[in-house]
Order: C-alpha cells, then sequence, then structure tokens
C-alpha cells in the first residue's frame, strides 16, 4: 500500500464525512432546541434528491443552479410538517413522538416508491462531472464540489447561530425553553424554524449527493444511521461537533473499508457508536 492510496483514500473520507456532517447538523437542530429525534430525516435527504433529479430531468436545470430552490422547499416543507404534525405532539410522552417521526418515515418513503417506484435513478452529465487532479491526488469533481458545498452551508449555519437575533433567540430556546419564554422568544415560533432548517439542511445534502448517488425511495436509510451515530459521536444539540464528528466518521469508514475490507467499515463505525455510548454518552463535544 502506498502513500499516495492513503492520502487519496483518506481525502475521500473527509468528503464524505462533510455530507455526514450537513445531514447531521440538520438532525442535531431539530434534537437540541426541542429534544425530538426524528426519524424521518432521512425521508427529507430523500426528497431534496428526487427534486433535484426531477428539475435536471424536465427541465435540464444543473443541480447546483437548483440547490438554492431545493434548500427553500425543503425549508418549507419542514415547517409545514411541524406545523401539521409535530406540533401535536410535543408535550406528548417520548414513545409517542418516536411512534410519530418513525410513521412519518415510513409515510414519506411509501409515498415516493408509489410516485416514483423504486428503481434507481442518477443524473448524468451535470456541470460538475469529471475528475480533477489537486496535490497529485485524483478527486471526483462531485465529491469535491459536494464537500465544498457542505462547507459553505455548514458555515451559514454556525453564522446564523451566533452572529443573528433570531439564531440567537433559538440558541436560548435550545438552552432553557422556559427561560427563553419568560424573555419574550415565541418557543412555537423555534421549533417551526428548527424543523425548517433541519428539512433545509438535509436537502442540501440530497443535492449535492445526487450529483454522484443513487436516487432511490430507500435512499435516506443509507445515511441517517450514520447521522444518528456523528451527532451521538459529536454530542446532541451541537452543530460544531456533528461537522467535525461527520468528517471523523467519514473517515474511519473509508479508512477501515481500506485496511479490513469493504464489508467491515459499517461496522467499524458501529463499534465506534456502541464505545461513545458506553464511555462518554453525551459525546466528544457534548456538555457532561
Amino acid at each position: 500500500m502506498t502513500t499516495e492510496i492513503l492520502l487519496q483514500t483518506l481525502a475521500s473520507g473527509v468528503l464524505i464525512g462533510l455530507i455526514y456532517a450537513l445531514v447531521a447538523i440538520g438532525l442535531t437542530m431539530i434534537f437540541g432546541v426541542m429534544d425530538i429525534v426524528n426519524f424521518a430525516h432521512g425521508e427529507f435527504l430523500m426528497l431534496g434528491m428526487y427534486s433535484t433529479f426531477w428539475l435536471f430531468a424536465l427541465y435540464a436545470l444543473d443541480p447546483m443552479l437548483t440547490l438554492p430552490l431545493t434548500v427553500l422547499m425543503l425549508f418549507a416543507f419542514g415547517v409545514l410538517l411541524y406545523r401539521l404534525v409535530i406540533v401535536r405532539i410535543i408535550n406528548a410522552p417520548m414513545l409517542s413522538q418516536i411512534f410519530t417521526t418513525f410513521g412519518l418515515m415510513i409515510l414519506l418513503r411509501g409515498v415516493a416508491q408509489f410516485l416514483w417506484k423504486p428503481d434507481f435513478r442518477s443524473i448524468e452529465n451535470s456541470a460538475v462531472s469529471g475528475s480533477v487532479k489537486l496535490a497529485g491526488l485524483q478527486l471526483g469533481k462531485p465529491q469535491l464540489v459536494a464537500g465544498l458545498g457542505a462547507i459553505v452551508v455548514t458555515a451559514i449555519i454556525y453564522f446564523f447561530l451566533n452572529r443573528t437575533r433570531l439564531g440567537a433567540a433559538l440558541e436560548a430556546t435550545a438552552s432553557d425553553k422556559e427561560a427563553a419564554r419568560l424573555m419574550g422568544i415565541d418557543s412555537n415560533r423555534m421549533f417551526s424554524l428548527a424543523w425548517g432548517i433541519g428539512a433545509a439542511c438535509a436537502g442540501a445534502a440530497g443535492v449535492l449527493l445526487s450529483t454522484f448517488f443513487p436516487i432511490f425511495p430507500d435512499v435516506g436509510a443509507n445515511f441517517i444511521l450514520l447521522a444518528f451515530v456523528v451527532v451521538n459521536l459529536g454530542g446532541f444539540g451541537s452543530v460544531t461537533g456533528a461537522f467535525w464528528a461527520g468528517i471523523l466518521v467519514g473517515v474511519i469508514e473509508v479508512m477501515g473499508g481500506l485496511l479490513l475490507g469493504p464489508q467491515y467499515k459499517t461496522a467499524i463505525v458501529l463499534v465506534l457508536f456502541l464505545g461513545v455510548l458506553m464511555f462518554r454518552p453525551q459525546g466528544l463535544m457534548g456538555k457532561a
């Protein structure tokens, strides 16, 4: 095994890890603000991918051009879903919340299978097709653009949370809902915003993935499990933790597949997940 192969694999792990991070940031936003685990989060990513595919197939709109539109559509869908369904279970027992979001996952997946069949689809010849050589490494343009796009979206989320009044209100609601309510912050509005942002992050990840990953109704299942691992590893509710944990999980998965075999790469990540649960359940960047 040469140094070039190791560096190539490491770069691939970082790029896919950035996508994991973006998916996990949306998931951790919802949990951090509302303490609700959204099992339907992978289906938001799936809808983002299908939205991108149909805009490309029907109107020849490149995924990079439709990224803002898809993000807005998923944001609106997340807000609508909150107002129609989630608002009714905010104060319900945790088991009811779990069954509701799990039911949403099954419903959205079933609707996708009914509308678009279980066929695998792909986007060919997009603006980012091909490969590029950087620092002696051969990288696919779709993966490189997806990684850079994930960094940009994450930076926007970080700026929003840390540099805007609305972001500060969202953070205050996540820290102490009752205190935030006493300070005049509309918690219902913050919950709705959290669902919108969470869905938008998954939608953005779906757009970026659609340029190099197959599109099918169950595609969300490939990422939601890893997103849970990333959220747990980074610390529930921590956007920064999710970002770095996503990169770490991507590198571990790809390097493990190289060193031990592709059949073991998911098992390695799950072992890491169990280890974190046992020895540091709050996550690497979570509060003890």
